[in-house]
């Protein structure tokens, strides 16, 4: 896949921003540098994310139909707002 140019313009304070990020003083050289940066950062997140979603979502998915507990919507409010004023 070939290089391709993407034209963005930034202005107010996500242009202080970026200035803050390039240059003599950034931790960047130049603006391509960096926005290339935050794409990558942004990808890894989202893997993250669905990763730990999956794990999340695993278990239930594999378990045995003898583990699960059957629970009305009305159980679930109940359990959700005793444990809302339990908070803080």
């Amino acid at each position: 896949m070939g290089s391709e140019n993407v034209n963005v313009r930034v202005t107010g304070d996500l242009r202080t921003h970026l200035q803050q990020q390039i240059g003599q003083y950034g931790l960047y050289e130049n603006a391509s540098e960096y926005i290339r940066d935050l794409i990558r950062r942004d990808l890894k997140d989202r893997k993250t994310a669905w990763e730990w979603l999956r794990a999340e979502l695993e278990p239930g998915l594999r378990a045995d139909k003898s583990q699960f507990i059957p629970v009305t919507a009305a159980d679930v409010i109940k359990r959700n707002s005793k444990s809302k004023r339990a908070k803080p």
